[in-house]
Formats: structure tokens, sequence, C-alpha cells
């Protein structure tokens, strides 16, 4: 489920001066990448993710010192080479969460899970951002082209470990659901955690870049989610479900191709991921057997207040996969929410399927406190310090996706380090009786096969949010947002009225609703303090199997970006 997401790369150009007057061009690539943020940006601030990069008119210098360093914004940026990071450290107080999971990238349970179960106190990394650190690069080569690279590790600040989800899983194994921490599956995957890809680029003809990517959905969630897809306060970016297509393990690619362009206002993008057969993708560590993306999009201006900003995607992957625990036998929800019966140790199951999506995401601004120009010296008066029309910025997204079976079914392959089996004779693909090694593939999730009621159909999943940020002053931010999940009964009851107690079948119609409020103030350019709150709901057969039904998660934290 869980997993943060990326966002845009901009590329970026310093000189610096070197002795006697002579200068040495330095060039360098500043990345909004999710689940953590090169910069000093909000990840609700950052361009939108299909454009293609453009000179900007004035950058950070580099750094001097340390003191220089830590209280500017200035890059550590030498001859070509800018390293970056993210550090995100805080405390969370939440209604029914679950403890610390040094491995797991959000570290802790903000968004309701499976295994959230008690009040208290805890650590609160990652809350608005995944730490990370990284290195970029870009050398001219001719043309106006540029060759780009960027390879990025995710980490925990608490426990120093990389983001590691398999990790989380594996630990999970054989523990009963009330002692788990946060086995959930995710694209961030240890050394996998982040990006790693290189490229060519041009201000004209757009960029081009192969290898380990955020989906074009990832980069969408992060530029149009009004709470840039801040773990603690948004479940589109705790859960990589939105990006990835409809599983989180999708939201990143290994072996992906992403090409970009600006063509005036407009823009295009596409994505694929081109190694396919019934196992060469996984075999190339993907979550997927094939994947294709596109989107067109654009910008509205000079017509109404502001600026308007639409983009709409298309996605299909074939053989994608999602990870679960499972169990022989899972826990009754009482009448106040509260899991009771037995609670046994655990499997994964590795559920595979087909995965079409459409996205539809929008913003209108209608204006923001930006950065003060210097006066021209006498020319002109000195330019106003308030904002420039009013720095209000409504956010609205939708998502459909369809799960279907696969077109490849597995009796046996690799993900994320997992050897999957199908499990014991006479289960048929399943997924609900383990097989040696505490593993087992559920291919007939979505057909007549499906071992529930007289079967099951292809699922409708549907999500959508609305939210607002508003800058009540340069540098404090108030944003606040609202997300809906609607998933569709997908099993075919039978004259026991499988869904008449909803909660208690997973295929069953169900609902969510998650709600967040954040202020946040950037007191240094590369600081900033953020307090706020996340409630999350589910009803239905999306809670089915949960430990909780609900849980109000309050954050406070300050997180460092350079």
């Amino acid at each position: 489920m869980s997993d943060k997401h990326g966002g845009q790369m901009k590329l970026k150009l310093t000189r610096v001066r070197l002795g006697q007057g002579g200068t040495v061009k330095k060039l360098s690539i500043s990345a909004a990448i999710v689940l953590g943020l090169a910069g000093a940006a909000n990840a609700a601030d950052m361009p939108i993710p299909t454009k293609a990069w453009t000179p900007p008119a004035a950058v950070p210098a580099a750094c001097t010192g340390l003191t220089d360093f830590l209280l500017s914004n200035c890059l550590l940026s030498w001859y070509g080479v800018t390293f970056y990071g993210t550090v995100d450290m805080g405390g969370t107080y939440q209604t029914h969460g679950t403890p610390f999971d040094p491995n797991f990238p959000t570290g802790a349970s903000y968004f309701l899970n499976p295994t959230n179960r008690s009040a208290g106190f805890g650590l609160g990394p990652n809350a608005m951002s995944q730490s990370n650190v990284g290195v970029k690069i870009i050398e001219p080569i001719a043309g106006g082209w540029s060759f780009v690279s960027q390879n990025e590790l995710a980490f925990d600040p608490y426990s120093g470990l990389l983001a590691n989800a398999p990790q989380a899983l594996q630990n999970a194994i054989g523990v009963p659901q009330t002692q788990q921490l946060l086995p959930v599956d995710s694209s961030r995957w240890g050394w996998l955690a982040g990006t790693n890809a290189a490229g060519v680029s041009s201000p004209v003809y757009g960029t081009l870049l192969f290898g380990r990517q955020n989906s074009l959905l990832n980069d969408a969630v992060v530029a149009y989610d009004p709470m840039g897809a801040a773990y603690a306060f948004s479940p589109i970016g705790y859960s990589g479900k939105v990006a990835g297509a409809g599983d989180t393990e999708e939201a990143r690619w290994t072996t992906a191709i992403k090409y970009r362009v600006n063509i005036g206002d407009f823009r295009l993008a596409v994505e694929g991921q081109p190694i396919g057969g019934s196992t060469g993708g996984y075999d190339a560590y993907n979550p997927n057997n094939g994947a294709i993306s596109g989107g067109i999009g654009g910008d509205i201006k000079n017509v109404v207040p502001g600026v308007i900003s639409l983009d709409v995607f298309g996605t299909f992957e074939k053989d994608a996969v999602n990870i679960g625990t499972n169990y022989a036998a899972g826990p009754t929800l009482n009448s106040s929410g509260l899991a009771i019966g037995n609670f046994q140790p655990a499997f994964l199951t590795a559920t595979v399927s087909n995965q079409t999506s459409v996205m539809a995401v929008g913003k209108w601004s209608f204006g923001s406190w930006g950065n003060t120009p210097p006066p021209v010296v006498g020319k002109a008066a000195p330019a106003p310090s308030g904002p420039s029309g009013i720095p209000l910025t409504l956010y609205g997204g939708y998502e459909w996706v369809q799960y279907a079976n696969p077109s490849d079914p597995q009796s046996s392959f690799n993900d994320d380090g997992f050897s999957f089996l199908l499990g014991p004779s006479g289960v048929n693909g399943h997924g609900q009786a383990a097989g040696g090694n505490n593993t087992s593939i559920n291919n007939n999730a979505y057909n007549s096969n499906c071992g529930k009621g007289a079967g099951c159909t292809d699922q409708i999943f549907q999500v959508f949010w609305v939210g607002a940020k508003y800058g009540i002053t340069k540098n404090l931010d108030v944003i606040g947002a609202y997300y809906h999940y609607d998933q569709d009964q997908f099993v075919i009851t039978t004259a026991k009225n499988e869904c008449a107690n909803p909660t208690q079948l997973g295929q069953c119609a169900g609902t969510g609703d998650m709600a967040s409020a954040v202020l946040d103030w950037r007191f240094l350019p590369k600081w900033d303090a953020y307090i706020g709150t996340f409630y999350s709901t589910f009803g239905g057969g999306l809670v089915k199997g949960y430990l909780a039904s609900s849980n109000l998660a309050t954050t406070s934290g300050v997180r460092f970006r350079f």
C-alpha cells in the first residue's frame, strides 16, 4: 500500500567566479523527488510534472562554507555535479497507530493500515518528505543538448536504514497481526528506493530519460496533491495506490523510458516499460511484465484570473504485482470498529493483475508571494513586498482504475527479493494458503475462479480529491484537503448473500474518507517546521482484515532540504 512519490526535474545553470575574474560554467539539476524533495520549495509548489526543462531566470550560488550551507539557499554544486538531500524528523500522536517500523518508508502509520491498533505518541519521520540523499549531473553536449543523470537513496532518519518495504514484509512472516509493525507493499526497495536514471535534455526538444523512474502518475500526484504527497497528511502520498495505477509497486518502473516536451503552453509526456514476456519484466526488477503511460496537458492563461493547469493521463500495466499479508483466519470487527477473534501467523500473497487507469488533474493558482525583485536603481521605485494576486491555489484530481486477471498467470516468480510460489495443490491460484516458503500467488482475483461467492468480475476503484493552499505570509502556508476512495462490489453473491455484512469480505463494496490540515512555516531557506492532523476511515470491503476502522494522526516536525 504505502509509498511516497517523486516529482519534477528542472535544470539550473550557475557561474562560479575563479581568481582573476575568470569564470567556469556550472550546471546542476534541481530535482523535486517525491517520496523526498531536493531543493527548498514545498512539494505542492513544484512545476507541472510533464513540463520539460526551460532555463530559470536565476539560481542559487554554490555553498562557500558550513554556515552558508545551513542558513542560505546555496547549492552543494561543483563542476556539473550537485549533491542534494532531505532530512525530515518529528513526532506523532495517533488514536489507532502502529509501533515505529525502521524499515518501512514512512516509518509511522499515519494512514490507516491493517495493523493500526493502539493509541499513543511515537516517532514521526518523513512526515512531509521522504528523507533522502542523491547526486544529479548535467553536462552540455552540443546543439543545446545536455547529458543528465540522477541517482538517489531514501532512508529513515531515526534508524539510518534504507527505505525497504520488502524487509518490513519479510519481518511479518510468521508473526500474528497484533504484533506486526508495517508489513505493507511499496515501490521503495532498499537500493532501488529512489531514482536511478540518465538521459539527454534540450529546452526545445524535451527530455528523454532511461532507468528507474517515477511513473507519470507519480509525478502528477506530487504536482496536483494539495499536500504535496506528504506521508503524514495525504493518503495518495502515503500510499502509492493512486500513483501506481492501482498498485503501489507500480509507482516506479526500473527499466523505464520517459519522454516529455513543451509546445508553447501545451505539454506531452509518454513513458514505457518495454521488457515483457511471461516473467521478463520481473527478471529486470520491474513490478510488471510491460507497461505504457501517456499524458497531455496545458496551462490556461490570460482568460481567467491567475493560471489554470490541467493534465490527463492514461496507463496500462501488464501482470502488475501487489504484495499483501495474508492469514489463515482474519479478525472480525465489533460494533466499535475494533478487532476481535483469532490472529494467525502471517504469510505473503502476490496478487497478479492487468490494470488500466485514467487520471485527470488540475489546479488553479490565483497568485503567489513569489520572490520580491530588487529595485532598479534610478529607474523605478522598489517593488512592493506583498503577494502578486491572491496567494491561493485550488487543487483537484480524479482517477479511475480497472483490475482484471493477468495476461500471464504465474506459478512461480521473483518480486522485490521474494520468490513467490503458487501454494499447495488444489488452491488453484487463489492465494488463500501458503506454499512451502510462506508465500502464495493469486492469479484469479478478478474472474470466476476467485474462490469467493459465485466468483468475481473485474474490479473498479475510483478516487477523487480536492484541496487548497493559502499563503498567509511569504513563508507561512495553511493547507487543507479531502480525499475519497470508492470500491465497487466485484464478487458475485449467492443465496448466502456474502456482502450482507460487507466488512467480512474484501470483494464487497467499500469506501474511504480522509481529510487533513497543515500549517507549514519556512523559517529559513532550507528549513521548515510544520504541524498538522490527518483523519482516515474505511468502511465496507475496504476495512476487511483491519484491526481498526479509523485513525486520527496529529504530527509535527522539522525538515531540512539542501
